[in-house]
């Protein structure tokens, strides 16, 4: 009897690690927590309200693919939002109609967005070369271009909404059709990248140990560079779907969302120690945080208490990849 007890107890602690380690635990939750919410979530799978979570899935996993990079390199990057409002404003001040510096030229629209690109490109850039160059920490170079381009977005516009974009722009948000197109295209070139060229083959080595990466030859400075420019140039891209949504350059656009983009990314399984990720788990993290903060808007709640709710979840997976992080360690 005793015998059975113990395979069976045995059996029980298999099936939770393989749980654990499972790459489709994240989606297995955010199913479970779907139908366990349907009861109880008036219109939760209504036509309307799944094309509202799919709306506002695209621009944030566009963000959390660029993240996805970062994070395998063992860094962080905490100035997407601030890229995003800056990148808004600069390219709505090339094309508005009312105040734009190309106002009503054929033009303006693929301008005002090779500029949203550029300043993605840019800060990534200054991001990076901080980091290689001048070997300064990830977390504190980003938080303070977070911090000061988030105010120069400000100052650049004082604190005004740019109005009056084109509709050749605007439709690329509006439509969900385009923005899934482009989001897609996105993550396929990501995965792609990550599972079937040299660099990403870089991108874990450097994470996993950048020491023994660079004594192998791989040029880590340079790697980690190309990390920093493809999350810039990612949140520039999703600043465009964010811009043409709202048909308005907004200095605070994207400002509430950093918490989301970093615990999604973090949710679906990309390590906070580096080294691990892959864009599957960042897309089925952000279908989960946006699932939770689509739910818990049709129950009404307040902002607050939706805030208290994502942050037990992030902490909650922040736990799960120190769990596994151990728990792989063990000879």
């Amino acid at each position: 009897m005793h015998a059975v007890a113990t395979a069976y107890l045995g059996n029980g602690k298999r099936v939770l690690l393989g749980l654990l380690f499972s790459e489709y635990l994240v989606l297995y939750l955010a199913v479970l927590y779907f139908f366990a919410l349907l009861p109880f979530t008036p219109g939760l799978a209504s036509w309307e309200n799944l094309g509202n979570i799919l709306s506002n899935l695209l621009p944030m996993l566009v963000v959390a693919i660029g993240q996805t990079f970062v994070l395998i390199t063992g860094g962080i990057d905490l100035s997407v939002t601030a890229i995003i409002a800056l990148a808004s404003v600069v390219g709505a001040s090339v094309m508005s109609d009312a105040q734009g510096l190309l106002a009503g030229q054929p033009g303006a629209a693929p301008l005002g967005m090779l500029a949203m690109l550029g300043v993605g490109w840019i800060l990534g850039c200054l991001n990076g070369a901080s980091v290689t160059r001048l070997k300064m920490p990830p977390f504190m170079v980003t938080l303070t271009t977070m911090m000061f381009f988030s105010g120069f977005a400000i100052w650049l516009t004082k604190s005004q909404n740019i109005t009056g974009l084109p509709a050749t722009f605007t439709v690329i948000g509006k439509s969900t059709g385009l923005a899934l197109g482009v989001t897609a295209a996105l993550g396929l070139a990501a995965h792609l990248c990550l599972s079937r060229s040299l660099l990403g083959r870089w991108l874990y080595a450097v994470g996993h140990n950048p020491k023994a990466a660079e004594i192998s030859g791989v040029p880590v400075g340079r790697v980690i560079l190309l990390a920093y420019l493809i999350s810039g140039t990612s949140a520039a891209v999703a600043s465009i779907l964010y811009t043409g949504r709202l048909e308005t350059g907004s200095p605070v656009l994207g400002q509430r969302i950093l918490l989301d983009v970093i615990g999604a990314t973090v949710i679906g399984g990309t390590s906070l120690y580096g080294g691990k990720g892959k864009v599957m788990w960042t897309v089925f993290g952000v279908f989960f945080i946006v699932l939770i903060d689509n739910s818990l808007n049709l129950l009404n709640l307040s902002y607050f208490s939706i805030m208290i709710v994502k942050g037990h979840v992030i902490l909650l997976a922040a736990l799960i990849d120190s769990l596994r992080r151990k728990i792989s360690q063990v000879p």
